[in-house]
């Protein structure tokens, strides 16, 4: 996997709810694990934009609802800056599914996806209708 060349502010906590973004059946997930995550003593785990997470999917269809499952950050509200200057936040925060092998689960993600997502998960920047 590919390091992320902005500096994404890490604001997302274990306990906070993502809209999942593709067409697999899940609609909101909570996450309840960062992966690569390295912390220190009462630090709770955060992600950000381009981080996978592990997920308990809380609404959706039946099949797939109180599943565990692995899922990439590609929207956050927080903002964040790119090399560049620019700064760049989105309207919400949303996830896609992914396997073991970060390849997507579904075979379309509805909304936008961030230019960092796009550099480490190239399968996921191909469903993608705009990487922004």
């Amino acid at each position: 996997m590919k390091a992320v060349g902005s500096h994404v502010v890490k604001a997302l906590h274990i306990g906070s709810r993502l809209v999942c973004d593709d067409n697999t059946g899940a609609k909101e997930l909570e996450i309840i694990g960062v992966i690569g995550f390295k912390g220190k003593r009462r630090i709770m785990p955060r992600a950000g934009v381009g981080d996978v997470v592990v997920c308990s999917v809380k609404k959706g269809k039946p099949e797939i609802r109180k599943k565990v499952v692995k899922a990439v950050i590609i929207r956050q509200r927080k903002e964040y800056r790119r090399p560049d200057g620019t700064r760049i936040k989105f309207p919400d925060n949303a996830a896609v599914l992914i396997d073991d092998k970060g390849h997507p689960r579904g075979t379309e993600i509805k909304g936008i996806v961030a230019k960092e997502v796009a550099e480490r998960f190239s399968k996921v920047a191909t469903l993608a209708k705009n990487v922004l």
